[in-house]
């Protein structure tokens, strides 16, 4: 008597082929991730055409399909479209990493900062600084992604000690050792050093503004090594999800999900953070949005995570300009404002759930 109600029930519903719901979800995700790339692309044409001298839009796109040399031109092509591809590579670069941090650490509130890569970013640019006397991004920026990595290398050394591979608790308390440690060094050396604190402080406040295209070329090939490994986790880390116990009985490799994923990391939030400085609250509050959006597959929320990230940069680059005219606010401090009431959010909120 069971087995015919068992196959009534395991059966197609009448009119819905057995992959309706999951073709719908698979469409509508894909419909989402579209549109979230128009409105990056509209985003990126308000970067261009908003500031302290608004161009009509009509005209930002003339100049950029042919530059006549006019003064919209050369403000478009000299200032904006830099500072707008190095938003969109930043962004993208900060969201993926984010998404990627909270997956391996399964914290939905860890960030790319928690391996220690913006303190070792920031230790090593103040080295160069004060020690062999750079002022310009593209000079230092090799010491900025030399730093992040060192400090990666160093917490995964510190996290995985005496174990086959590192835990997330580990980690997160390795990296805060080595942040802290970082923190304490750039605080002695600037204020020791005024010529020092004056020259590192427009880099620590995170800006994208006055950053040459060849910071792109410098940082860009590594960005993209870090995005592509970061995209072929994601099969990984929706088993890992379900729990270290059952994602080694799916076959997966936990120490090497790991190593590949903080190596992933570290060269997007390392590339990132050497080419604009550390800009906080973007990886953070980014993936939170895309798995409201497609729910916790990380094949759809690192995808996500990579096109929100760089509107949320953009816009707040563009609200920068604008709330300050005729100067401007540095894109960091305006993450900061609209990251810090989400962060709050969501820690009361997982607080109110542990009640």
């Amino acid at each position: 008597m069971l087995a015919p109600t068992v196959a009534r029930e395991s059966g197609p519903r009448p009119g819905v082929p057995p992959d309706g719901p999951k073709r719908r979800s698979w469409l509508t995700r894909s419909a989402g991730l579209l549109l979230a790339a128009l409105v990056l692309g509209l985003v990126v044409v308000a970067s261009l055409a908003v500031g302290a001298k608004s161009i009509p839009f009509g005209t930002v796109v003339q100049q950029l399909a042919h530059f006549d040399g006019s003064a919209d031109g050369v403000v478009i092509h000299s200032l904006r479209l830099p500072r707008t591809l190095l938003g969109l590579a930043v962004g993208a670069a900060l969201g993926l990493a984010g998404a990627l941090m909270q997956a391996l650490t399964r914290n939905p509130l860890a960030d790319p900062g928690l391996l220690g890569v913006n303190a070792g970013a920031s230790a090593a640019v103040v080295a160069a600084i004060a020690m062999l006397h750079l002022t310009q991004p593209s000079a230092y920026v090799w010491f900025a992604l030399a730093g992040a990595g060192a400090a990666s290398v160093l917490v995964y050394a510190l996290g995985s000690r005496g174990r086959a591979s590192a835990t997330p608790v580990r980690l997160a308390l390795a990296g805060a050792a080595i942040s802290a440690v970082l923190d304490a060094f750039i605080t002695a050396v600037v204020l020791t050093d005024q010529s020092t604190f004056n020259d590192f402080r427009f880099w620590l406040v995170g800006s994208v503004t006055g950053r040459p295209l060849s910071v792109l070329y410098q940082t860009g090939p590594l960005l993209i090594v870090g995005a592509v490994i970061a995209l072929a986790l994601a099969r990984p880390l929706n088993a890992l999800a379900l729990g270290e116990d059952t994602g080694r009985s799916l076959g997966v490799r936990l120490g090497t999900t790991r190593a590949w994923g903080i190596g992933a990391v570290t060269l997007l939030c390392g590339a990132a953070t050497a080419a604009a400085g550390p800009i906080a609250f973007v990886g953070l509050t980014v993936p939170h949005i895309a798995r409201a959006i497609t729910g916790p597959d990380q094949r759809w929320v690192l995808p996500y995570s990579m096109v929100l990230a760089p509107i949320l940069l953009l816009t707040a680059d563009v609200v920068g300009r604008v709330i300050a005219r005729p100067g401007e606010i540095e894109v960091g401090i305006v993450t900061a404002f609209i990251g810090a009431p989400v962060l709050i959010a969501l820690a009361r909120r997982r607080r109110m759930a542990q009640l």
